[in-house]
């Protein structure tokens, strides 16, 4: 039987659980204001922020890129504004019907698609990514008046880079190519990311590549106030970008374009330097490539090409490839000879057209010698048996002592990427080449080999180039750089970047002159004389960036590929000659099995045999080639001006 409870029981009941209920209430709004506490004043700098990002986007700037100019103010490199069609691919509901649909009013290649699916796989779904580039007034106007059928695609204003003389002097200039993932980490490891936002390129080779801090510039801002769905309404405040600085270069686009043309379609390299500075006048390597292939993506069919083609037009030979230098090496042998004094400028060598050491027989280019041979006749004439002794008497270590501090097999420090070492060959050099024991010893007759600037010789062009510019300058040695100042965009202040000079190796004047007196004789009697019959001298000025001696008579290709080898002898000029160059890339084979490539001696011939052992020519084979089948030097032929000669190597004669 229920307890019947009086009416102050139950009243006494009903507040105990209104009390429960209102200390229950009560905690619950302690908690709401607590939590609106924490909320607006505590996280208040937080949640400010995030409500301002939703209202406020920031947009980025990106930074007008620097020119690129020769030294004479051609522009190399540029920028121009056009239109793209960017797809946003999270935006898209179906990408392949919006492409479809889009195609309908812009014209879209496969090309293009291909290019997109390449960029989706390697970027964010959030990323706004190019379809198709530099649209037309009318294609432009077809797809705003249809824009609102297509969410997540949108019109933008982008700078393109232009390269408007296509390949000249591509290999300098180098190119650019959009962001991927290792030019992403290269980026944020050198802590330039914010810098980056809103960049698509970046340099990939060359001098955009060197000096890609100065010619990006620095990334601006807009805070611009959006609605719910994203667009702009108003703008709130704009820091704007600092364009990339100018880049002005030490070359002299008038000499690179005569020495481009000259290689014509033949691979080979030139450099040509300036001794009173180290700027580079002219740095050819043919054959070349056009840059602007690569500023929108390169397709793949072009990409195929370059890389598949037999003359490597993306390698720059002038910087990369190491060559036997042949006879170029002799001037600085003769300049070994007088300041270690193993020889005196009127010393003579009877020469026999031959020079046997160790059982074996190092002949001259000339069947039965040269005679009475000097120092000058030696270089003027190219006496391979004068070198051959002169090696022997000197010796490796001697030799190789002497050749260190001009710069042979080292890199100089060029503001280019790649920079190759080459080889000087030492003793201490082959023990490190080679593993086994047998291997590493150093032979004497190797060492007459260097002597002429074949064996293990490998150097660049430029460095041929840089040790001949220092020899010029009397022995001071400047690094060689292609880049003459920076200027900046707004203010046009200059930073130079023409450096002091490095270090001043100890060389006698006189012993300087007896070189310089040589080299002018090799053209006015000697090798290259046959180059300049009948064609008055001509030097070109740098300052001037034309002839300063009125202009040369018309010249074939080849002849004026033969003049343009620039040896910088005189005062800041550059006396343009062959033979101090006769090492000719352009005629280079490809030995098989060799890594080493051996030029041909003749300026004519584009075919030849390797250097350091013998093989047969590549077909069709010179007549004055032979299949050396003995001996260890280079097969090249002793008579000059006859289908029939000898071996250089070797004493066996033409088959």
């Amino acid at each position: 039987m229920a307890a019947i409870r009086t009416p102050e029981q139950e009243l006494a009941r009903f507040r105990g659980r209104l009390a429960v209920a209102g200390i229950i209430a009560l905690i619950g709004f302690g908690l709401l204001v607590a939590r609106f506490f924490y909320l607006q004043v505590v996280r208040y700098d937080y949640y400010s922020t995030r409500a301002e990002d939703n209202r406020i986007s920031l947009v980025p700037i990106v930074p007008n890129r620097g020119l690129i100019t020769d030294r004479n103010g051609t522009v190399l490199a540029r920028n121009y504004s056009a239109y793209t069609l960017e797809i946003t691919p999270s935006k898209v509901a179906d990408l392949e019907a919006t492409i479809e649909e889009l195609s309908k009013l812009v014209d879209i290649q496969p090309k293009d698609r291909k290019r997109l699916k390449k960029l989706m796989d390697e970027s964010k779904s959030f990323e706004s990514l190019p379809l198709r580039n530099r649209l037309s007034d009318e294609e432009v106007a077809r797809f705003i008046a249809q824009r609102y059928r297509f969410p997540g695609v949108e019109l933008k204003a982008r700078l393109f880079r232009d390269y408007p003389l296509g390949s000249f002097a591509s290999h300098v200039i180098g190119y650019i190519g959009r962001i991927n993932d290792r030019d992403l980490e290269r980026i944020e490891e050198s802590e330039d990311a914010a810098n980056y936002r809103g960049t698509d390129h970046i340099g990939k080779s060359g001098l955009e590549k060197s000096y890609e801090r100065d010619l990006h510039g620095i990334t601006g801002f807009e805070e611009v106030e959006v609605d719910s769905g994203g667009r702009a309404v108003r703008l709130l405040r704009r820091t704007p970008a600092i364009p990339g600085n100018n880049v002005v270069l030490t070359l002299d686009l008038k000499l690179q374009e005569i020495v481009e043309k000259a290689f014509g379609n033949r691979r080979g390299a030139l450099v040509a330097i300036e001794p009173s500075t180290g700027g580079v006048l002219a740095m050819a390597s043919t054959p070349t490539f056009d840059p602007n292939l690569f500023v929108d993506g390169i397709a793949p069919q072009d990409w195929d090409q370059l890389n598949t083609d037999q003359d490597k037009p993306l390698l720059n030979r002038a910087i990369y490839s190491a060559y036997p230098p042949g006879s170029t090496f002799k001037p600085f042998m003769a300049l070994g000879a007088l300041t270690t004094g193993k020889r005196t400028p009127n010393q003579t060598l009877a020469d026999p057209g031959y020079f046997n050491f160790g059982g074996h027989r190092f002949m001259d280019d000339k069947i039965g010698g040269h005679g009475g041979v000097d120092l000058y006749k030696s270089i003027v004439v190219s006496c391979n048996t004068y070198y051959y002794v002169l090696a022997n008497d000197m010796g490796i270590d001697a030799i190789a002592g002497f050749m260190r501090p001009f710069g042979f097999g080292q890199r100089s420090g060029i503001d280019l990427p790649g920079e190759s070492e080459g080889v000087l060959p030492s003793p201490e050099w082959k023990k490190k080449r080679f593993k086994k024991p047998e291997q590493q010893k150093w032979f004497g007759g190797e060492t007459i080999s260097v002597g002429i600037g074949q064996g293990y010789n490998a150097y660049t062009m430029l460095q041929l180039a840089h040790a001949t510019a220092t020899v010029a300058a009397g022995g001071v040695m400047y690094k060689p750089h292609l880049v003459k100042f920076i200027e900046n965009a707004k203010d046009g202040e200059k930073r130079v970047i023409e450096p002091e000079p490095i270090k001043t190796i100890p060389i006698r004047p006189e012993h300087i002159e007896t070189i310089r007196r040589a080299m002018v004789g090799v053209n006015r009697e000697g090798t290259g004389a046959r180059a300049f019959a009948g064609r008055q001298r001509h030097r070109f000025s740098p300052a001037q960036g034309d002839e300063s001696a009125g202009r040369p008579p018309a010249r074939t290709a080849r002849t004026m590929a033969a003049t343009i080898f620039s040896m910088a002898w005189l005062a800041g000029e550059a006396l343009l000659n062959l033979d101090m160059f006769r090492t000719w890339p352009g005629h280079v084979h490809r030995c098989r099995g060799l890594a080493t490539l051996t030029p041909r001696r003749t300026f004519g011939d584009r075919r030849g045999v390797s250097a350091d052992r013998p093989c047969a020519p590549v077909a069709p084979a010179h007549p004055f080639v032979h299949r050396c089948q003995s001996g260890t030097g280079f097969a090249l032929p002793s008579g000059r001006n006859s289908r029939r000669g000898r071996c250089s190597g070797c004493a066996e004669p033409d088959k």
